[in-house]
């Protein structure tokens, strides 16, 4: 039926209705060709991933730092397996043990989880409780349980595997494979996040740019409210008194709202139109010095004016809709629209009805003052606060009984934008998680590696090597790690920031100094973690490393 009916108001048009569960719009409200592509669920998926990863990435660097530091619980284990304990139970000790370490994280998480939760609801503009609902707590469990059970599994298998007599004499294998592996996990760890450093910066650069563009309007002190009650009737004479309240520079009315406005038309015939060529028009229907109330530069002709009657059958286009018509000489030329015959008397400078993912389209201003529903009023800089209880005053003396409920248009415009400042406030913090995690699993493989070589370096120290030498010989091998993981993500992450940013009709550039950047951050942090083990172990006694030679 209700095909039919738009049918019967449009009967070129093609309808296909369909039926969406409202509790799935909020995640789901990106459409294209009549379905559903996206929305934030695509953020939700985004940010799951990242966390499982970096959970991936924490189990594993456990098992780095439990294997690398194998060699002080080698005489307890050969020991034990001398006494008859089988490898399964020292396997089922380990496994214990991490499942412990786990539920300590997991008592220690939840904690973190409400401390944090009021900071987080701020920055995401939630109302999250984790007291309204225990649909958590099992899942929780267990993620921690899982966990336990993953990061335990490698340790376990790995300790409980020495044989007792090499365990005895604090001997153990030299692994080329697991070598390996530890430096793939650091060099995937390390590309992670130079990866998440550059994404920060190319984010925060984008976000500039959305702010400090020139949009070809002014939004600044700019205040808009509903058309209610009395405002229905004498709207001329409304905006008139009100633009004499102190510190109103200009007011005016507009059908529905300015930014993101839902009204488009293609109900429009001009010269030269072909016959099967459409073009979709912005409609903002409105008052008189609706123009100058959102401060609209003039490109040709002139604004709307009380000094012309004929002005209500006039209009006003903005440069992209010029020339999408291809109208040379367009003042003074008349258009239809919707039947009826408009002369064009202005042409206004190209400005952002919508945010900065979609180019300028084709808009026209059109004379309707009884028909807005919304007031705009521009106020004297400096004077906000003082002017707007004056403007509602004047709003409750005029329109008794209904409560005056005003936004900024600035603060509207930054709304649009709320889901890449989360992005962007999410990105730091995931980036800082990635880092510390990279240097952890880094300061794992530099422990491993020096009880690997630490009978190498003693003999290196007796033969005259210097503390330096020996530092410099460890931290050169783990910043080869790092120019590998520089050399990964960076064309990595300009594929994947370059993919974000097509998301946006104007976007910056990413700039080559944001990789020399993230790689110098990634250096300097890798530096700093690897020096102070090997700075440990160039220090060591070669006597304690040779002993047993």
């Amino acid at each position: 039926k209700i095909a039919g009916f738009i049918k019967t108001k449009n009967a070129n048009s093609k309808v296909e209705l369909f039926l969406q569960p409202y509790s799935d719009r909020y995640l789901h409200d990106q459409y294209e060709g009549g379905a559903i592509v996206g929305g934030r669920i695509t953020y939700v998926k985004l940010f799951g991933l990242i966390a499982l990863f970096i959970l991936l990435i924490a189990c594993i660097n456990f098992m780095n730092l439990s294997t690398a530091r194998a060699s002080l619980r080698m005489k307890e284990v050969g020991i034990k397996k001398a006494i008859g304990i089988s490898r399964a139970g020292l396997a089922a000790q380990f496994m214990g043990e991490s499942l412990v370490l786990s539920c300590c994280s997991l008592l220690l998480a939840t904690g973190i989880v409400y401390w944090m939760l009021p900071s987080f609801n701020a920055l995401t503009g939630k109302s999250l409780d984790l007291q309204t609902s225990w649909n958590w707590v099992l899942p929780f469990l267990g993620i921690g349980l899982v966990t336990g059970l993953l990061a335990g599994s490698y340790p376990a298998l790995y300790l409980s595997g020495f044989k007792p007599i090499a365990m005895l004499k604090s001997k153990s294998s030299r692994n080329v494979g697991e070598l390996w592996a530890r430096k793939g996990l650091v060099v995937l760890q390390f590309s992670l996040s130079i990866a998440f450093i550059v994404a920060v910066m190319v984010v925060y650069q984008q976000i500039k740019l959305v702010q400090t563009k020139n949009m070809g309007f002014n939004r600044e002190q700019v205040i808009q409210f509903g058309r209610e009650g009395k405002l229905g009737e004498g709207m001329e004479s409304f905006l008139a008194e009100l633009k004499q309240v102190p510190g109103v520079v200009q007011v005016a009315g507009i059908r529905g709202g300015f930014l993101g406005t839902s009204s488009f038309t293609t109900g429009l015939d001009w010269p030269g139109k072909q016959a099967n060529e459409s073009l979709t028009f912005a409609n903002l229907t409105g008052s008189y010095d609706l123009i100058e109330t959102l401060d609209v530069g003039m490109s040709e002709g002139r604004s709307f004016s009380r000094s012309f009657g004929s002005d209500s059958t006039s209009i006003i286009f903005n440069e992209t809709a010029i020339a999408a018509m291809q109208l040379k000489n367009p003042i003074g030329q008349t258009v239809k629209l919707w039947g009826g015959d408009y002369r064009i008397v202005g042409v206004v400078k190209d400005f952002h009805l919508q945010s900065l993912r979609e180019p300028v389209k084709p808009a026209f201003f059109k004379l309707e003052p009884n028909q807005t529903t919304s007031i705009m009023a521009r106020l004297e800089a400096g004077k906000q606060r003082e002017t707007i209880q004056r403007v509602q005053q004047f709003y409750t003396a005029f329109n008794p009984g209904y409560p005056f409920e005003y936004s900024f248009l600035n603060d509207d415009f930054q709304k649009q934008y709320a889901t890449e400042n989360r992005v962007s406030a999410l990105s730091k913090y995931f980036a800082g998680l990635a880092i510390l995690l990279s240097c952890l699993g880094l300061f794992g493989l530099a422990t491993f590696t020096a009880e690997q070589r630490t009978k190498e370096i003693g003999v290196r120290k007796v033969l005259g090597a210097s503390v330096g030498s020996v530092v410099a010989l460890l931290s050169k091998d783990f910043l080869k790690l790092v120019v590998l993981a520089i050399l990964i993500a960076s064309p990595v992450a300009y594929y994947f920031m370059q993919h974000w940013l097509a998301n946006f009709a104007y976007r910056v550039d990413i700039q080559w100094w944001v990789f020399v950047a993230a790689a110098l951050a990634a250096v300097v942090v890798a530096f700093l973690t690897v020096s102070f083990q090997s700075l440990r172990a160039a220090l060591a006694n070669p006597v304690e490393s040779l002993r047993s030679e």
